[in-house]
């Protein structure tokens, strides 16, 4: 269930970004813009894995993304909408 995983756990920091991105701390604002928006958007009823895999993938999917700072919002939210749609766990169930 979506109220299982803390999602202040995930959020990224400074830290995180500064060895990809030239602003570390805007970096880190789009990240946590997107794993945001998946946890907001997900089913109330989640299973708790399900919903930790795709934040694990939105994580590493854009965490070293240098074209991150570039992207607006709508097409963020274009992404997460189509990840949280199309999640498959046969084919994503490697990613933990």
């Amino acid at each position: 269930m979506k109220s299982s995983v803390d999602i202040h756990v995930v959020l990224s920091t400074f830290e995180d970004m500064e060895d990809f991105h030239d602003d570390p701390d805007e970096a880190s604002e789009r990240l946590n813009f997107i794993l945001h928006a998946v946890y907001d958007n997900a089913e109330e009823d989640i299973e708790t894995q399900r919903l930790e895999q795709i934040l694990h993938y939105a994580w590493e999917s854009w965490q070293q993304d240098r074209h991150l700072l570039e992207i607006d919002d709508d097409e963020l939210l274009d992404w997460v909408d189509h990840t949280l749609a199309t999640w498959d766990d046969a084919v994503n169930d490697e990613i933990s």
